[in-house]
Protein backbone atom coordinates (compact mmCIF):
# COMPACT_ATOMS: atom_id res chain seq x y z
CA UNK A 1 0.00 0.00 0.00
CA UNK A 2 1.17 3.17 -0.64
CA UNK A 3 1.47 6.46 1.44
CA UNK A 4 -1.23 8.30 -0.64
CA UNK A 5 -3.90 5.56 -0.02
CA UNK A 6 -2.93 5.49 3.69
CA UNK A 7 -3.04 9.05 4.12
CA UNK A 8 -6.44 8.58 2.06
CA UNK A 9 -7.63 6.51 5.18
CA UNK A 10 -7.07 8.24 7.44
CA UNK A 11 -8.65 10.82 6.77
CA UNK A 12 -11.57 9.22 6.33
CA UNK A 13 -11.22 7.64 9.59
CA UNK A 14 -11.47 11.29 10.67
CA UNK A 15 -14.33 12.57 9.06
CA UNK A 16 -15.89 9.53 10.72
CA UNK A 17 -14.70 9.52 13.98
CA UNK A 18 -15.82 14.07 13.57
CA UNK A 19 -19.55 12.62 12.22
CA UNK A 20 -19.71 11.10 15.44
CA UNK A 21 -19.04 13.34 17.69
CA UNK A 22 -21.13 15.70 15.93
CA UNK A 23 -24.02 13.07 15.99
CA UNK A 24 -23.28 12.74 19.55
CA UNK A 25 -23.60 16.10 20.69
CA UNK A 26 -26.92 16.94 18.29
CA UNK A 27 -28.14 14.11 20.70
CA UNK A 28 -26.91 15.50 23.71
CA UNK A 29 -28.59 18.63 23.04
CA UNK A 30 -31.88 17.39 21.65
CA UNK A 31 -31.81 15.74 25.31
CA UNK A 32 -31.68 18.70 27.05
CA UNK A 33 -33.89 20.51 24.66
CA UNK A 34 -36.60 17.42 25.71
CA UNK A 35 -35.71 17.86 29.19
CA UNK A 36 -36.03 21.96 29.08
CA UNK A 37 -39.10 21.18 27.25
CA UNK A 38 -40.86 18.75 29.50
CA UNK A 39 -40.00 21.54 32.79
CA UNK A 40 -41.59 23.97 31.05
CA UNK A 41 -44.72 21.68 30.34
CA UNK A 42 -44.86 21.29 34.09
CA UNK A 43 -44.78 24.95 34.79
CA UNK A 44 -47.77 25.62 32.52
CA UNK A 45 -49.35 22.63 33.69
CA UNK A 46 -48.71 23.90 37.59
CA UNK A 47 -50.19 27.27 36.41
CA UNK A 48 -53.30 26.22 35.05
CA UNK A 49 -54.11 24.13 38.02
CA UNK A 50 -53.44 27.06 40.14
CA UNK A 51 -55.48 29.15 37.82
CA UNK A 52 -58.33 26.47 38.06
CA UNK A 53 -58.57 26.59 41.89
CA UNK A 54 -58.67 30.36 41.92
CA UNK A 55 -62.10 30.21 39.75
CA UNK A 56 -63.18 27.13 41.85
CA UNK A 57 -62.90 29.59 44.64
CA UNK A 58 -64.38 32.02 43.15
CA UNK A 59 -67.51 30.40 42.13
CA UNK A 60 -67.91 28.52 45.65
CA UNK A 61 -70.68 30.83 47.62
CA UNK A 62 -69.37 33.03 50.47
CA UNK A 63 -69.48 32.90 53.84
CA UNK A 64 -72.97 33.95 54.90
CA UNK A 65 -72.07 36.36 57.79
CA UNK A 66 -70.26 38.34 55.07
CA UNK A 67 -73.69 38.76 52.72
CA UNK A 68 -77.17 39.71 53.39
CA UNK A 69 -79.90 36.62 52.89
CA UNK A 70 -83.44 37.17 53.22
CA UNK A 71 -83.44 34.88 55.86
CA UNK A 72 -80.58 36.51 58.00
CA UNK A 73 -80.40 39.33 60.12
CA UNK A 74 -77.04 41.03 60.59
CA UNK A 75 -76.50 41.71 64.33
CA UNK A 76 -76.95 44.79 65.24
CA UNK A 77 -76.31 47.27 68.53
CA UNK A 78 -80.11 47.67 69.00
CA UNK A 79 -80.44 50.30 71.82
CA UNK A 80 -77.12 52.42 69.82
CA UNK A 81 -79.37 52.36 66.64
CA UNK A 82 -82.36 53.78 68.55
CA UNK A 83 -80.44 56.44 70.38
CA UNK A 84 -78.81 57.82 67.67
CA UNK A 85 -82.47 57.79 65.69
CA UNK A 86 -83.82 59.42 68.77
CA UNK A 87 -81.46 62.09 68.82
CA UNK A 88 -81.50 62.63 65.06
CA UNK A 89 -85.56 63.06 65.10
CA UNK A 90 -85.45 65.60 67.88
CA UNK A 91 -83.05 67.44 66.29
CA UNK A 92 -85.12 68.19 63.62
CA UNK A 93 -87.98 68.76 65.38
CA UNK A 94 -85.86 71.82 67.27
CA UNK A 95 -84.34 73.29 64.10
CA UNK A 96 -88.64 73.47 62.76
CA UNK A 97 -89.85 74.92 66.58
CA UNK A 98 -86.57 77.57 66.33
CA UNK A 99 -88.37 78.04 62.58
CA UNK A 100 -91.22 78.96 63.86
CA UNK A 101 -90.37 81.24 67.20
CA UNK A 102 -90.98 84.69 66.64
CA UNK A 103 -88.56 87.00 67.59
CA UNK A 104 -88.57 90.82 66.47
CA UNK A 105 -87.23 92.20 63.73
CA UNK A 106 -85.76 94.65 65.45
CA UNK A 107 -81.56 94.36 66.12
CA UNK A 108 -81.75 96.40 69.14
CA UNK A 109 -84.31 94.12 70.74
CA UNK A 110 -82.74 91.13 69.66
CA UNK A 111 -79.44 92.26 71.48
CA UNK A 112 -81.36 93.02 74.39
CA UNK A 113 -83.16 89.89 74.90
CA UNK A 114 -79.48 88.02 74.02
CA UNK A 115 -77.78 90.01 76.64
CA UNK A 116 -80.94 89.20 79.29
CA UNK A 117 -80.64 85.32 78.54
CA UNK A 118 -76.44 85.91 79.46
CA UNK A 119 -75.92 85.70 75.61
CA UNK A 120 -72.83 87.35 73.78
CA UNK A 121 -75.18 90.10 71.74
CA UNK A 122 -72.65 90.19 68.96
CA UNK A 123 -69.99 87.42 67.45
CA UNK A 124 -67.39 87.94 65.03
CA UNK A 125 -68.70 88.56 61.87
CA UNK A 126 -72.15 87.90 62.72
CA UNK A 127 -74.95 90.32 60.97
CA UNK A 128 -78.82 91.11 62.43
CA UNK A 129 -80.31 88.37 60.51
CA UNK A 130 -77.57 85.65 61.57
CA UNK A 131 -78.25 87.34 65.08
CA UNK A 132 -81.70 86.38 64.91
CA UNK A 133 -81.51 82.76 63.86
CA UNK A 134 -78.89 82.57 66.72
CA UNK A 135 -81.52 83.82 68.92
CA UNK A 136 -84.41 81.28 67.39
CA UNK A 137 -81.78 78.76 67.70
CA UNK A 138 -81.29 79.38 71.62
CA UNK A 139 -84.69 79.90 72.51
CA UNK A 140 -85.25 76.32 70.68
CA UNK A 141 -82.56 74.72 72.89
CA UNK A 142 -83.62 76.35 75.90
CA UNK A 143 -87.88 75.36 75.12
CA UNK A 144 -86.45 71.61 74.89
CA UNK A 145 -84.25 71.79 78.02
CA UNK A 146 -87.29 73.31 80.07
CA UNK A 147 -89.65 70.62 78.46
CA UNK A 148 -87.07 67.65 79.43
CA UNK A 149 -87.45 69.60 82.77
CA UNK A 150 -91.25 69.65 82.89
CA UNK A 151 -91.04 65.89 82.02
CA UNK A 152 -88.68 64.84 84.62
CA UNK A 153 -90.53 66.56 87.31
CA UNK A 154 -93.99 65.41 85.83
CA UNK A 155 -92.53 61.73 86.61
CA UNK A 156 -91.08 63.49 89.90
CA UNK A 157 -94.69 64.18 90.53
CA UNK A 158 -96.34 60.32 89.77
CA UNK A 159 -94.17 59.30 92.11
CA UNK A 160 -95.52 61.34 95.04
CA UNK A 161 -98.04 60.53 97.37
CA UNK A 162 -101.88 61.00 96.34
CA UNK A 163 -102.10 63.00 99.40
CA UNK A 164 -99.51 65.60 97.91
CA UNK A 165 -101.60 65.46 94.61
CA UNK A 166 -104.20 66.62 95.89
CA UNK A 167 -102.66 69.34 97.23
CA UNK A 168 -101.24 70.10 94.22
CA UNK A 169 -104.76 70.02 92.41
CA UNK A 170 -105.53 72.55 95.16
CA UNK A 171 -103.10 74.94 94.74
CA UNK A 172 -103.92 75.06 90.99
CA UNK A 173 -107.52 75.80 91.76
CA UNK A 174 -106.25 78.58 93.99
CA UNK A 175 -104.17 80.29 91.44
CA UNK A 176 -107.27 80.14 88.81
CA UNK A 177 -109.37 83.39 89.56
CA UNK A 178 -112.23 85.02 87.58
CA UNK A 179 -114.03 88.35 87.67
CA UNK A 180 -117.21 89.11 88.25
CA UNK A 181 -119.38 90.55 85.97
CA UNK A 182 -122.29 92.96 86.72
CA UNK A 183 -125.89 91.53 86.13
CA UNK A 184 -125.79 94.13 83.04
CA UNK A 185 -123.44 91.58 81.53
CA UNK A 186 -125.46 88.47 81.43
CA UNK A 187 -128.37 90.68 80.05
CA UNK A 188 -126.38 91.98 77.50
CA UNK A 189 -124.85 88.77 76.62
CA UNK A 190 -128.48 87.75 75.79
CA UNK A 191 -129.51 90.46 73.61
CA UNK A 192 -126.53 89.71 71.77
CA UNK A 193 -127.30 86.39 71.50
CA UNK A 194 -130.83 87.13 70.54
CA UNK A 195 -129.53 89.79 68.22
CA UNK A 196 -126.76 87.44 66.56
CA UNK A 197 -128.46 84.50 66.03
CA UNK A 198 -131.41 85.17 63.45
CA UNK A 199 -128.33 87.35 61.33
CA UNK A 200 -126.40 84.34 61.50
CA UNK A 201 -129.16 82.63 60.12
CA UNK A 202 -130.00 84.49 57.38
CA UNK A 203 -125.82 84.68 56.15
CA UNK A 204 -126.15 81.15 56.24
CA UNK A 205 -129.26 81.27 53.90
CA UNK A 206 -127.79 83.96 51.33
CA UNK A 207 -124.58 81.72 51.42
CA UNK A 208 -126.43 78.78 50.14
CA UNK A 209 -128.39 80.77 47.04
CA UNK A 210 -125.38 82.01 45.94
CA UNK A 211 -124.32 78.45 45.82
CA UNK A 212 -126.90 78.21 43.31
CA UNK A 213 -125.25 80.59 41.28
CA UNK A 214 -123.61 78.95 37.85
CA UNK A 215 -119.17 78.58 38.20
CA UNK A 216 -119.88 80.88 34.67
CA UNK A 217 -121.79 83.72 35.85
CA UNK A 218 -119.65 84.15 38.95
CA UNK A 219 -116.21 84.14 37.18
CA UNK A 220 -118.09 86.95 34.90
CA UNK A 221 -118.57 88.89 37.84
CA UNK A 222 -115.56 88.48 39.27
CA UNK A 223 -113.67 89.41 36.41
CA UNK A 224 -116.23 92.47 35.73
CA UNK A 225 -115.37 93.21 39.64
CA UNK A 226 -111.79 92.97 38.52
CA UNK A 227 -111.62 95.19 35.61
CA UNK A 228 -113.60 98.25 37.42
CA UNK A 229 -111.24 98.09 40.85
CA UNK A 230 -108.09 98.31 38.09
CA UNK A 231 -109.57 101.26 37.07
CA UNK A 232 -109.74 102.75 40.04
CA UNK A 233 -107.85 106.89 40.19
CA UNK A 234 -107.84 109.52 42.06
CA UNK A 235 -111.53 111.58 42.17
CA UNK A 236 -111.34 113.65 44.76
CA UNK A 237 -108.92 115.85 47.13
CA UNK A 238 -108.95 117.69 50.51
CA UNK A 239 -107.00 119.27 52.86
CA UNK A 240 -108.64 118.66 56.10
CA UNK A 241 -106.77 120.34 58.86
CA UNK A 242 -103.88 122.18 59.37
CA UNK A 243 -101.87 118.65 61.14
CA UNK A 244 -101.87 115.26 60.21
CA UNK A 245 -105.41 113.12 59.78
CA UNK A 246 -105.45 110.62 61.84
CA UNK A 247 -108.58 108.51 60.79
CA UNK A 248 -111.45 108.42 58.59
CA UNK A 249 -114.70 106.86 58.31
CA UNK A 250 -117.85 105.81 55.63
CA UNK A 251 -121.17 107.02 56.79
CA UNK A 252 -123.36 103.87 56.66
CA UNK A 253 -125.01 105.67 53.64
CA UNK A 254 -121.90 106.06 51.68
CA UNK A 255 -122.99 110.16 51.77
CA UNK A 256 -120.58 111.75 53.90
CA UNK A 257 -116.46 110.94 55.63
CA UNK A 258 -115.65 111.55 58.76
CA UNK A 259 -111.80 112.62 59.73
CA UNK A 260 -110.26 113.23 62.83
CA UNK A 261 -106.81 114.89 63.29
CA UNK A 262 -103.51 115.50 65.32
CA UNK A 263 -105.40 119.31 65.89
CA UNK A 264 -107.89 117.77 68.22
CA UNK A 265 -110.77 118.13 66.07
CA UNK A 266 -112.44 116.28 64.12
CA UNK A 267 -114.61 117.28 60.55
CA UNK A 268 -117.55 116.05 58.53
CA UNK A 269 -117.60 116.40 54.86
CA UNK A 270 -119.94 115.83 52.04
CA UNK A 271 -118.67 113.39 49.31
CA UNK A 272 -120.36 114.92 46.66
CA UNK A 273 -118.07 118.28 46.82
CA UNK A 274 -115.88 117.33 49.36
CA UNK A 275 -117.36 120.40 51.44
CA UNK A 276 -116.56 120.64 55.12
CA UNK A 277 -120.57 120.43 56.59
CA UNK A 278 -119.44 120.19 60.68
CA UNK A 279 -116.56 120.73 62.62
CA UNK A 280 -116.98 118.51 66.34
CA UNK A 281 -114.52 120.51 69.01
CA UNK A 282 -114.09 119.23 72.55
CA UNK A 283 -110.78 117.11 72.57
CA UNK A 284 -107.79 118.70 74.07
CA UNK A 285 -105.11 116.24 72.08
CA UNK A 286 -104.99 114.22 69.34
CA UNK A 287 -107.30 112.34 68.59
CA UNK A 288 -106.59 108.59 67.39
CA UNK A 289 -110.33 107.36 65.96
CA UNK A 290 -113.80 108.33 65.12
CA UNK A 291 -116.83 105.77 63.95
CA UNK A 292 -120.56 105.93 62.87
CA UNK A 293 -123.20 104.55 64.44
CA UNK A 294 -124.53 101.51 62.19
CA UNK A 295 -127.53 103.45 61.98
CA UNK A 296 -126.90 106.91 61.70
CA UNK A 297 -128.20 108.92 58.66
CA UNK A 298 -129.96 105.60 57.94
CA UNK A 299 -132.88 104.78 61.42
CA UNK A 300 -131.70 106.93 64.19
CA UNK A 301 -132.34 110.53 65.08
CA UNK A 302 -129.85 113.30 63.81
CA UNK A 303 -129.85 114.34 67.29
CA UNK A 304 -129.15 110.83 69.02
CA UNK A 305 -125.56 109.33 69.23
CA UNK A 306 -124.30 109.17 65.27
CA UNK A 307 -120.51 109.34 66.37
CA UNK A 308 -117.55 108.40 69.02
CA UNK A 309 -114.38 109.72 68.52
CA UNK A 310 -111.27 108.66 71.02
CA UNK A 311 -108.14 110.70 71.58
CA UNK A 312 -104.52 109.76 73.72
CA UNK A 313 -105.55 111.44 76.99
CA UNK A 314 -107.97 108.72 77.54
CA UNK A 315 -111.27 110.20 76.73
CA UNK A 316 -114.32 109.12 74.46
CA UNK A 317 -116.66 111.76 73.16
CA UNK A 318 -120.01 110.88 71.69
CA UNK A 319 -121.89 113.31 69.12
CA UNK A 320 -124.83 113.57 66.74
CA UNK A 321 -125.32 115.89 63.62
CA UNK A 322 -126.34 119.12 65.25
CA UNK A 323 -124.11 120.53 67.79
CA UNK A 324 -120.09 120.98 67.10
CA UNK A 325 -119.90 120.40 70.54
CA UNK A 326 -120.28 116.38 72.76
CA UNK A 327 -123.30 115.03 73.03
CA UNK A 328 -122.02 112.93 75.84
CA UNK A 329 -118.50 112.06 77.63
CA UNK A 330 -117.79 108.63 78.91
CA UNK A 331 -115.92 108.49 82.15
CA UNK A 332 -112.17 108.64 81.70
CA UNK A 333 -109.99 105.42 80.83
CA UNK A 334 -106.88 104.60 82.51
CA UNK A 335 -105.08 105.36 79.31
CA UNK A 336 -104.53 105.95 75.75
CA UNK A 337 -107.93 105.31 74.06
CA UNK A 338 -106.10 104.18 70.22
CA UNK A 339 -109.89 102.97 68.89
CA UNK A 340 -113.39 102.93 69.35
CA UNK A 341 -116.11 100.36 67.11
CA UNK A 342 -119.98 100.57 67.77
CA UNK A 343 -121.38 97.10 67.87
CA UNK A 344 -123.59 95.83 64.51
CA UNK A 345 -126.78 96.42 67.22
CA UNK A 346 -125.57 99.91 67.89
CA UNK A 347 -126.41 99.41 71.53
CA UNK A 348 -122.57 98.88 72.76
CA UNK A 349 -119.53 100.75 71.87
CA UNK A 350 -115.80 98.83 72.30
CA UNK A 351 -113.20 100.25 73.36
CA UNK A 352 -109.15 99.51 72.96
CA UNK A 353 -107.02 101.17 75.74
CA UNK A 354 -103.85 101.18 76.31
CA UNK A 355 -103.58 99.26 79.99
CA UNK A 356 -103.74 95.86 78.00
CA UNK A 357 -107.70 95.79 77.99
CA UNK A 358 -110.33 96.48 76.07
CA UNK A 359 -113.73 97.43 77.12
CA UNK A 360 -117.48 96.83 76.23
CA UNK A 361 -119.70 100.52 77.04
CA UNK A 362 -123.95 99.59 77.25
CA UNK A 363 -125.31 103.27 75.68
CA UNK A 364 -128.93 102.62 76.47
CA UNK A 365 -127.56 101.73 80.27
CA UNK A 366 -124.85 104.22 80.47
CA UNK A 367 -122.33 101.77 81.94
CA UNK A 368 -119.44 99.38 81.45
CA UNK A 369 -120.55 96.04 80.89
CA UNK A 370 -117.08 94.27 80.05
CA UNK A 371 -113.45 94.70 81.43
CA UNK A 372 -111.79 91.92 79.00
CA UNK A 373 -108.05 91.27 79.74
CA UNK A 374 -105.85 88.89 77.42
CA UNK A 375 -103.15 90.57 75.77
CA UNK A 376 -99.89 90.94 77.63
CA UNK A 377 -99.22 94.41 75.76
CA UNK A 378 -101.76 97.37 75.21
CA UNK A 379 -104.61 96.36 73.08
CA UNK A 380 -104.38 98.49 70.11
CA UNK A 381 -107.32 97.67 67.30
CA UNK A 382 -111.09 95.90 67.39
CA UNK A 383 -113.76 94.80 64.91
CA UNK A 384 -116.43 93.00 65.28
CA UNK A 385 -118.36 90.54 62.97
CA UNK A 386 -121.01 91.29 60.80
CA UNK A 387 -123.61 89.49 62.93
CA UNK A 388 -122.56 90.69 66.12
CA UNK A 389 -121.92 87.27 67.98
CA UNK A 390 -117.84 87.81 67.75
CA UNK A 391 -115.23 90.35 68.22
CA UNK A 392 -111.40 90.26 67.04
CA UNK A 393 -108.59 92.29 68.81
CA UNK A 394 -104.99 92.83 68.08
CA UNK A 395 -102.55 93.98 70.39
CA UNK A 396 -98.79 95.50 70.56
CA UNK A 397 -97.84 92.24 71.63
CA UNK A 398 -98.41 91.42 67.58
CA UNK A 399 -100.93 88.92 68.80
CA UNK A 400 -104.85 88.76 68.39
CA UNK A 401 -107.51 87.06 69.49
CA UNK A 402 -111.06 86.48 68.67
CA UNK A 403 -113.93 86.45 71.44
CA UNK A 404 -117.38 85.19 71.44
CA UNK A 405 -120.03 88.00 73.09
CA UNK A 406 -122.46 85.22 73.88
CA UNK A 407 -119.73 83.65 76.05
CA UNK A 408 -116.70 85.49 77.04
CA UNK A 409 -114.39 82.82 76.28
CA UNK A 410 -111.58 83.55 73.70
CA UNK A 411 -112.16 80.90 70.98
CA UNK A 412 -109.01 81.94 68.33
CA UNK A 413 -105.50 82.86 69.12
CA UNK A 414 -103.98 84.48 66.17
CA UNK A 415 -100.07 84.10 66.26
CA UNK A 416 -97.74 84.88 63.60
CA UNK A 417 -96.92 88.38 63.21
CA UNK A 418 -93.59 89.55 64.28
CA UNK A 419 -94.29 92.67 65.60
CA UNK A 420 -97.31 94.78 66.55
CA UNK A 421 -101.00 94.46 64.75
CA UNK A 422 -102.35 97.94 64.20
CA UNK A 423 -105.32 97.34 62.50
CA UNK A 424 -108.25 94.42 62.11
CA UNK A 425 -111.51 94.02 60.19
CA UNK A 426 -114.23 90.86 59.36
CA UNK A 427 -114.96 89.93 55.72
CA UNK A 428 -118.62 89.61 55.02
CA UNK A 429 -118.83 86.22 55.20
CA UNK A 430 -118.32 86.04 58.50
CA UNK A 431 -115.24 83.49 58.85
CA UNK A 432 -112.77 86.05 57.58
CA UNK A 433 -110.16 87.79 59.30
CA UNK A 434 -107.45 90.13 57.84
CA UNK A 435 -104.71 91.65 59.94
CA UNK A 436 -102.51 94.55 59.19
CA UNK A 437 -99.18 94.57 61.17
CA UNK A 438 -96.05 96.58 61.25
CA UNK A 439 -94.03 94.10 60.29
CA UNK A 440 -94.91 95.32 56.56
CA UNK A 441 -97.59 92.21 56.22
CA UNK A 442 -100.97 91.51 56.02
CA UNK A 443 -102.49 88.29 57.18
CA UNK A 444 -105.55 86.52 56.27
CA UNK A 445 -107.69 84.55 58.78
CA UNK A 446 -109.85 81.33 58.67
CA UNK A 447 -112.05 81.35 62.05
CA UNK A 448 -113.49 77.90 60.73
CA UNK A 449 -109.82 76.46 60.68
CA UNK A 450 -108.50 78.49 63.36
CA UNK A 451 -105.41 79.37 61.24
CA UNK A 452 -103.92 81.91 59.01
CA UNK A 453 -103.91 80.33 55.55
CA UNK A 454 -102.08 83.85 53.09
CA UNK A 455 -99.51 86.17 54.31
CA UNK A 456 -99.30 89.08 51.93
CA UNK A 457 -95.60 91.03 51.70
CA UNK A 458 -98.14 93.79 51.11
CA UNK A 459 -95.74 96.91 51.68
CA UNK A 460 -92.60 97.86 52.34
CA UNK A 461 -93.53 99.91 55.73
CA UNK A 462 -95.85 98.94 58.37
CA UNK A 463 -99.44 98.49 57.40
CA UNK A 464 -101.52 101.62 59.15
CA UNK A 465 -104.99 100.45 57.81
CA UNK A 466 -107.00 97.40 56.03
CA UNK A 467 -110.76 96.88 54.90
CA UNK A 468 -112.54 94.13 53.66
CA UNK A 469 -115.61 95.14 50.84
CA UNK A 470 -118.76 95.82 53.10
CA UNK A 471 -120.77 95.00 50.28
CA UNK A 472 -119.80 91.55 49.45
CA UNK A 473 -116.38 91.14 50.53
CA UNK A 474 -114.87 90.54 47.15
CA UNK A 475 -111.89 92.53 47.92
CA UNK A 476 -109.71 94.48 50.50
CA UNK A 477 -107.73 97.38 50.70
CA UNK A 478 -104.35 98.57 52.73
CA UNK A 479 -102.68 101.15 53.52
CA UNK A 480 -99.10 101.77 54.95
CA UNK A 481 -96.57 104.40 55.62
CA UNK A 482 -94.90 103.73 52.45
CA UNK A 483 -97.41 106.28 51.23
CA UNK A 484 -99.20 103.83 48.80
CA UNK A 485 -102.81 102.58 49.21
CA UNK A 486 -103.40 98.77 47.00
CA UNK A 487 -106.40 97.16 46.08
CA UNK A 488 -106.25 93.35 46.62
CA UNK A 489 -108.69 90.28 44.82
CA UNK A 490 -109.92 88.24 47.95
CA UNK A 491 -109.04 84.26 47.18
CA UNK A 492 -106.54 84.75 45.23
CA UNK A 493 -104.54 87.67 46.72
CA UNK A 494 -103.52 89.28 43.79
CA UNK A 495 -102.90 92.44 43.89
CA UNK A 496 -105.13 94.22 41.44
CA UNK A 497 -104.19 98.10 41.67
CA UNK A 498 -101.77 100.03 43.84
CA UNK A 499 -103.10 103.96 44.37
CA UNK A 500 -100.31 106.43 44.58
CA UNK A 501 -101.41 110.26 45.45
CA UNK A 502 -100.31 111.10 48.75
CA UNK A 503 -97.18 112.60 49.46
CA UNK A 504 -96.59 111.53 53.03
CA UNK A 505 -97.59 108.21 55.21
CA UNK A 506 -100.93 107.44 55.02
CA UNK A 507 -102.72 106.81 58.36
CA UNK A 508 -106.09 104.78 57.23
CA UNK A 509 -108.62 104.10 55.09
CA UNK A 510 -112.13 103.16 54.45
CA UNK A 511 -114.76 101.93 51.93
CA UNK A 512 -118.01 102.88 51.20
CA UNK A 513 -121.24 100.65 51.60
CA UNK A 514 -121.74 99.89 48.09
CA UNK A 515 -118.03 98.90 47.69
CA UNK A 516 -117.38 101.82 44.54
CA UNK A 517 -115.69 104.16 46.68
CA UNK A 518 -112.13 104.23 48.83
CA UNK A 519 -111.33 106.58 51.45
CA UNK A 520 -107.79 107.48 52.39
CA UNK A 521 -106.18 110.44 55.34
CA UNK A 522 -102.56 110.89 55.56
CA UNK A 523 -99.62 112.97 57.26
CA UNK A 524 -99.83 115.59 54.69
CA UNK A 525 -103.17 117.01 56.07
CA UNK A 526 -105.52 115.67 53.21
CA UNK A 527 -108.15 112.83 52.38
CA UNK A 528 -108.41 111.44 49.40
CA UNK A 529 -111.47 109.53 47.66
CA UNK A 530 -110.90 107.20 44.82
CA UNK A 531 -113.29 105.50 42.39
CA UNK A 532 -113.61 103.99 38.84
CA UNK A 533 -113.05 106.08 35.72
Amino acid sequence: MSDSEESHEEMMEDRNSQSQDHDEREGEEKEEEEEEGEGVEEEEDEEIEEEEEEEEESRSPLPSNNIHISNEYMELDEPEVLDEKKKMLEEFERKRRARMITVPTDDIEVQQILRQRGEPICLFGEGPADRRNRLKDFLSRLEDSQRKADARQDHEDEDTSRDSSIMDVRSQKEDTWYHRGPNSLKEARMYIVNYSVPRARARLKREKLEKDISDATRKAKKQELQTKLRSFSLIGSQNADSRPVSYCSFSPNGEMLATSSWSARAKLWEISDCSEKLCLRGHSTYIDCIEWHPGSMISIDSSSVNLASSSRDGMVYLWNLTSSDPLKVLPKFEGRVSRVKFHPSGRFLGACVHDNSWRLWDLHMEEEVLFQEGHSKPVYCIAFQKDGSLSATGGLDAFGRVWDLRTGRCIMFMSGHNDPILSIDWSYDGYHLITGSEDNTARIWDVRARKCIYTIPAHSSLISGVKYDPNAGQYLVTCSYDGSVKLWCHGSFQLLKSLEGHGEKVMSCDINSKGNCVATCSFDRTFKLWGPD
